[in-house]
């Protein structure tokens, strides 16, 4: 039933469709909206690309100059904890 999808006057009744639900006076405009947005969208896309790029870069080429906040942290040596029930009694008893 359907082998071939979508077929040329499928798209015609989808587009009178469309025109009959809008109407003329629409369509401009929300093509006018839809074409400012897309061009939103691509430059948004280029700029994280651009971003990406430079970070991808500086990641391969670590050294040892690089800032502390890129260096792994060392590890935290235990402590000893006390139990909330020995502090309170030492709270209460001095």
């Amino acid at each position: 039933m359907l082998r071939n999808g979508l077929e040329p006057w499928h798209l015609l009744v989808v587009l009178a469709v469309i025109i009959l639900l809008f109407g003329s006076k629409k369509l401009p405009e929300m093509a006018r909206g839809l074409g400012k947005s897309m061009r939103i969208l691509k430059a948004e896309t280029k700029a994280l690309r651009e971003d990406d790029a430079p970070a991808e870069g500086a990641a391969q080429n670590t050294t040892a100059s690089s800032t502390p906040a890129d260096q792994p942290r060392p590890a935290v040596s235990p402590t000893t904890v006390t139990p909330a029930a020995e502090t309170t009694k030492s709270a209460t008893s001095a």
